[in-house]
């Protein structure tokens, strides 16, 4: 690779930036930083028409793209490692049963399951976002929309899935998770299906959610069973895409374990 090849690339929305264009801070950063004069009183009204603007991009892009599935996991995972191929795996599932994947488009669990759903013959999508360090939307990306702003790109997230499966991540992954568990507790959402695969990795969760936050009566301990926790992708796909076509047929689940009743 030559040196103008290895130069740091810089996405902001739908410009690339390179060398001294890079700026120091990002459009969310900026958005969230507090007012230091009365500037922000011209300039924010301007940032609410940028803003506006990726949520009408967000839904052109998305709108005909029919039924999805979102898949969500670390950027850090390698293709050597078991998660990369379970990603993989539970694309190629969700393809098989008639849904797009959506990802957050970039490497690690995110790439695997574009290239998942990529080479199943399915709609493979990815929503970027600008971010101090590159990592840019990764090659298996068919249908890719790029944002400026986390909220915005969470909104398209929550609209146009119907169902999340959630392998290992960080706190972009636990923070995709809980927006999603509040929105359904809290009924802003029709209630969808979530599943967490590995049982190694998310008992820790479980365990303290059903005890201490439980116990202190900061959730009803019903509200763990928001989600699914699996070992396979075969398990997560049934769960969330047997659920997904019953609330797209009129049917809803009343309770673990019911037969679907019509809404």
């Amino acid at each position: 690779m030559n040196s103008k090849d290895s130069r740091k690339t810089y996405r902001k929305g739908p410009v690339v930036l390179r060398g001294t264009q890079i700026p120091a801070q990002t459009s969310d950063q900026r958005l969230l930083s507090p007012a230091q004069s009365s500037d922000w009183v011209h300039d924010d009204p301007w940032r609410v028409m940028r803003i506006q603007s990726e949520f009408v991009e967000g839904f052109g892009a998305l709108a005909e793209l029919g039924p999805a599935i979102s898949i969500f996991g670390s950027a850090r995972t390698k293709p050597d490692h078991p998660d990369y191929a379970i990603a993989e795996r539970a694309a190629q599932l969700i393809v098989e049963r008639g849904y797009a994947v959506i990802t957050g488009g970039g490497p690690g669990v995110m790439e695997a399951a574009n290239k998942g759903a990529h080479e199943a013959g399915g709609t493979s999508v990815g929503l970027g976002i600008e971010l101090p360090f590159e990592q840019g939307m990764n090659q298996y990306v068919d249908l890719g929309v790029n944002f400026r702003y986390f909220f915005a790109r969470k909104t398209m997230f929550v609209k146009y899935a119907s169902g999340f499966v959630v392998l290992p991540g960080g706190f972009g992954t636990f923070d995709e998770l809980f927006e999603a568990l509040t929105l359904v507790q809290t009924h802003k959402v029709t209630e969808f299906p979530i599943a967490l695969v590995g049982r190694d990795y998310w008992g820790g969760l479980v365990d303290w959610l059903k005890g201490a936050v439980a116990e202190r009566g900061m959730i009803n301990p019903s509200d763990v069973d928001l989600f699914h926790v699996v070992d396979t992708p075969e398990e997560a796909v049934q769960i969330v895409a047997d659920r997904a076509d019953a609330m797209r047929s009129g049917y809803v689940f009343a309770t673990e374990g019911e037969e679907p009743v019509e809404a």
